[in-house]
């Protein structure tokens, strides 16, 4: 998921995708483990994916402060 498509989202939708995102790595993760994963990298991705939407929520966050 792109930046620029994530800091047009609002705070609410963030923490919702945030939430799915959590749940996949969760799945995924349980998948890995067992063996039934095929594509190891969709891992890293939606870790990835988490770490931005937690960075933007940080910026809306700083910039709520500041304002």
């Amino acid at each position: 998921m792109k930046a620029n498509k994530l800091r047009e989202m609002t705070v609410q939708e963030l923490n919702l995708k945030l939430t799915e995102l959590k749940g996949e790595l969760f799945n995924l993760r349980f998948q890995l483990a067992t063996g039934q994963l095929e594509n190891p990298m969709q891992v890293k991705k939606v870790r990835k994916d988490i770490a931005r939407i937690q960075t933007i929520l940080r910026e809306k966050e700083i910039k709520q402060a500041n304002a």
